[in-house]
């Protein structure tokens, strides 16, 4: 069988789509490995993957995580893990490097080491029609403007970058969009903006999903029509006073009302109505077969797992590609966005109830629904893989491929 090598950012918008085709690929008979910090190793090791620590531990995300700042990040990220990435790679022999479009440091790995790549796509592809958070742009110069010691970070890490390894092929500043000559998409052609503008090299997947666990501790039997349901992701702070405004907000609206906190301790929240669940960590996926809202920060994960179950989004950008994410969903007709700032409980009142009581909205969350379905998911994208391998001669017959 073939060794397949995953390279990703240690975050769960990154790894949590790729654990399904890395299960897969182990299922078919590959040996893969997967680089990540101890954060990610229990779900990984799950998959049957061998897991490949990054030295220095789980790294904290830049603050404020903005696009400015994740290009230093990146560049610096890359610098530091290269050489001991190298090492293990060169100890694995792999046939075929798989890495996330925001890793440099595994496109980087992979042109020295003179393996074919594949790039990973969690939220849209992007391009000059959808430009990624880290393009060139004139909000990209105002920040950098507002902060040289990190711009200056970013020129001594791209130079010490290009002085010890072969960058060719690397973008100068879109550190976010590295592309490979196979670039899998996770989602579906339909949702993609722009989708014609890309080439063959982008395969539109749909989403991976499957890697979140159960929780039998959920009180689901609680959970009385409609469900609506509320959650902010991990990464942008949405603090106890905007979870507040929603809860308060829907509660006259809803059954029940649950509010997954993240790293807000829901006490804080304060009293609650009798309606409203309030509980750190939520079983997504099986909340949302069961809502008939769902109020997002418009992370792709989160959006995926929404469209899977066809459910309408109230999406609150918060940062990141969550804005192009909100906008798309609005355009599509499967939803409503508003901004953060503007989130005071009468007018996301008055967006859910639209949300709740014209069809279209839920129709159209329907149709999209069927698109992300029938985009092929891990399966496909573990095809893909495959077909690829064979096309680059680096991978022999496994028996899946001769069933």
């Amino acid at each position: 069988m073939s060794t397949i090598a995953f390279l990703n950012l240690a975050m769960h918008g990154h790894v949590n789509p790729t654990l399904p085709v890395v299960a897969e690929l182990v299922r078919r008979g590959h040996r893969v490995t997967y680089h990540t910090s101890p954060a990610f190793s229990t779900e990984i090791e799950g998959t049957g993957a061998t897991v490949c620590l990054y030295p220095g531990g789980d790294r904290p995300l830049p603050d404020p995580p903005m696009p400015v700042t994740m290009l230093d990040g990146l560049a610096h990220a890359t610098v530091g893990l290269l050489p001991p990435v190298l090492r293990d790679l060169r100890d694995v022999r792999p046939d075929l490097i798989v890495h996330g479009s925001a890793c440099p440091w595994g496109a980087v790995a992979a042109r020295e080491l003179d393996v074919p790549a594949a790039s990973l796509f969690t939220t849209f592809a992007f391009d000059r029609s959808v430009p990624s958070p880290t393009r060139a742009s004139w909000e990209l110069l105002a920040a950098a403007a507002a902060r040289p010691r990190v711009v200056r970070g970013y020129l001594r890490s791209r130079w010490e970058l290009s002085r010890r390894h072969d960058t060719r092929g690397l973008p100068l500043l879109d550190l976010a969009n590295v592309r490979q000559p196979l670039n899998l998409v996770f989602t579906s052609r339909a949702f993609q903006p722009g989708v014609e503008a890309f080439g063959p090299s982008y395969r539109f997947v749909g989403p991976s999903l499957g890697a979140r666990p159960p929780d039998p501790t959920f009180p689901a039997d609680r959970l009385g029509a409609p469900v609506l349901y509320v959650s902010m992701g991990t990464v942008f702070e949405a603090g106890p006073r905007l979870l507040r405004a929603f809860a308060t907000a829907l509660a006259p609206l809803a059954g029940t009302v649950v509010v997954s906190t993240g790293r807000t301790d829901p006490a804080a929240l304060g009293p609650l109505p009798d309606n409203v669940l309030a509980r750190r960590f939520v079983p997504q996926p099986e909340v949302l077969s069961r809502a008939a809202l769902f109020v997002t920060h418009g992370g792709m994960n989160s959006v995926n797992e929404a469209l899977h179950a066809g459910v309408p989004m109230l999406v609150v950008p918060q940062g990141a590609d969550q804005p192009l994410t909100a906008r798309r969903i609005a355009e599509l007709g499967a939803g409503l966005s508003i901004r953060a700032q503007d989130a005071a409980a009468e007018p996301v009142r008055a967006l859910a109830r639209r949300l709740l009581d014209e069809p279209r909205f839920r129709a159209a969350a329907a149709a999209l629904r069927v698109a992300q379905r029938e985009a092929g998911g891990h399966l496909r994208a573990a095809d893909e893989l495959e077909r690829y391998q064979r096309r680059t001669g680096r991978a022999p017959v496994s028996s899946a491929q001769e069933r």
